[in-house]
């Protein structure tokens, strides 16, 4: 009974003694793998914001064609309604008829107003997008070094660290 307990201790001695030099070779490598971990989701973040920007300006094209759709519209009924004004019978109809024409003018210029405010959002969206970019190649760069430096620290402690799990 006594040499089964000697031995256990032992036992538990040696595996503390091997769980203490994992744990410092873990320590040799810091934060390291967090802050790899950190940059690759950093990274999932940017370019899922990129697929929004895309998304936006899709978006906003779609938009300015509508826009365009309803000012040539409006050009068109601009063009019907003076063609009619010249055929009226009395004041009335021709007042009517000018009214419409002032409106459709009206709505033709709000809609080319709005497609130009669409192209400076567009624009807007190409800034934010070059400057994501940029973002994004410099913590590509940072990543790829943190990584290497992790890849060198696991590897000069893969051996050790494949003795100790053997163990």
């Amino acid at each position: 009974m006594e040499h089964s307990t000697e031995k256990k201790l032992k036992n538990l001695l040696d595996l503390q003694a091997i769980d203490s030099k994992i744990f410092e070779i873990k320590k040799v490598r810091g934060a390291l793998p967090d802050e790899v971990q950190d940059l690759e989701d950093e990274l999932v973040g940017y370019n899922t914001r990129l697929d929004n920007f895309n998304s936006d300006i899709e978006e906003k094209n779609n938009e300015i064609d509508e826009l365009k759709n309803k000012s040539s519209e409006a050009k068109k009924l601009i063009k019907k309604y003076k063609d009619q004004q010249m055929n009226v019978r009395n004041n009335r109809e021709y007042d009517a008829i000018s009214k419409e024409i002032e409106l459709q003018e009206l709505d033709s210029k709000i809609f080319v107003k709005k497609s130009g405010e669409n192209d400076v959002k567009i624009e807007e969206i190409n800034e934010q997008i070059k400057a994501t970019k940029k973002v994004i190649k410099e913590k590509k760069l940072i990543l790829k070094s943190k990584k290497a430096d992790l890849d060198v620290l696991s590897n000069e402690s893969h051996e050790e660290e494949k003795k100790l799990d053997n163990l």
